[in-house]
């Protein structure tokens, strides 16, 4: 376990050290990968929706398989096992990537640069970035991509070692491919999106957890009065999560970003145009809307998980050692 805890510290610093690889990342080799037997297994137009599930599924399954039973052999190399276990995790955490695009937005509209603060949240988001809250648009992703892209490889790590963070990190990657809700993925992404839902039904409660109990500015706690609000706002996180969850569509995005934006004290969700559509989203969270400083806030929030995270690793490995 104290070893596991290393791979974990060391991982995550040189995540925020590096941050993500510039050329030549595996994940866009297996994104590429993917295409490829996506054409090849999709079949004919006229193909039922059954069978076409099972294509997406026998995809999947191909996939994930193979370069899950990599990683296990990888991973249990004599000498360099630990190494590359290292390596491994650290591919699948973007806790400096989520940084690296969310920061630059809070600098553009401080600066009052609304198109390029527009244009770089684009880049984060799936949906009409003509047509939405900049402000609010980029705190729900740093939020949700808190779970998505750190907690959850780090959750499936401590259940698995490295081959359960490869095969979350993989399985979260098809499901950004292929677990749309439209004409071609419905089906065949259909497999690819449950299994996601699957695998980070437990990281992302651990996730809201964390949000709602993690201090986001320790000054607060230097009188009574300020640090009564941080266990305020710890409560209302909690019924925000208990209370607004259930109505968001996604089951796990739902408790992170309610429990995040309750900690926070902004308002998040309401209506979004998707593909030139307008859907009603449920309101999340609590107090004003969301400014360019609450996505810095957010990135704190996050960034404070990930040391608690870290810290929790090292306690049970102490623990375990008692």
């Amino acid at each position: 376990m104290l070893t596991s805890a290393c791979i974990v510290l060391a991982a995550v610093l040189v995540d925020w050290v590096l941050g993500e690889p510039r050329r030549l990342h595996p994940l866009v080799g297996f994104g590429r990968l993917a295409d490829r037997l996506e054409r090849s297994l999709y079949g004919s137009a006229g193909l039922n929706g059954i069978a076409r599930k099972i294509r997406g599924a026998t995809a999947l399954l191909l996939l994930l398989l193979t370069f899950t039973s990599v990683a296990v052999v990888l991973s249990q190399l004599p000498y360099v096992g630990t190494l590359l276990s290292v390596l491994m995790l650290y591919l699948t955490i973007g806790h400096k990537s989520l940084h690296d695009h969310a920061a630059p937005i809070v600098i553009a509209l401080n600066n009052a640069d609304v198109d390029y603060a527009r244009r770089l949240v684009s880049r984060m988001v799936s949906r009409d970035s003509s047509a939405l809250d900049i402000s609010a648009a980029a705190t729900e992703s740093v939020l949700e991509n808190g779970n998505d892209g750190v907690f959850g490889a780090l959750f499936w790590f401590a259940v698995a070692g490295a081959p359960g963070a490869v095969l979350y990190r993989l399985a979260n990657t098809l499901d950004a491919m292929w677990g749309y809700r439209n004409q071609r993925y419905h089906d065949f992404g259909w497999a690819a999106a449950r299994f996601d839902d699957v695998l980070n039904y437990f990281p992302a409660r651990l996730t809201a957890i964390t949000y709602a109990l993690v201090v986001i500015d320790f000054r607060a706690l230097a009188t009574p009065v300020t640090a009564s609000c941080v266990f305020v706002k710890s409560r209302q996180a909690l019924a925000c999560w208990q209370t607004q969850a259930p109505l968001w569509d996604s089951p796990n995005a739902g408790p992170v970003m309610a429990a995040g934006a309750g900690a926070l004290g902004v308002t998040l969700g309401g209506p979004a145009c998707y593909l030139g559509e307008w859907h009603q989203r449920p309101i999340l969270g609590a107090g004003a809307a969301a400014t360019a400083d609450d996505i810095r806030r957010a990135l704190q929030l996050v960034r404070h998980s990930v040391g608690v995270w870290v810290v929790v690793f090292f306690i049970l490995a102490a623990w375990s050692h008692a």
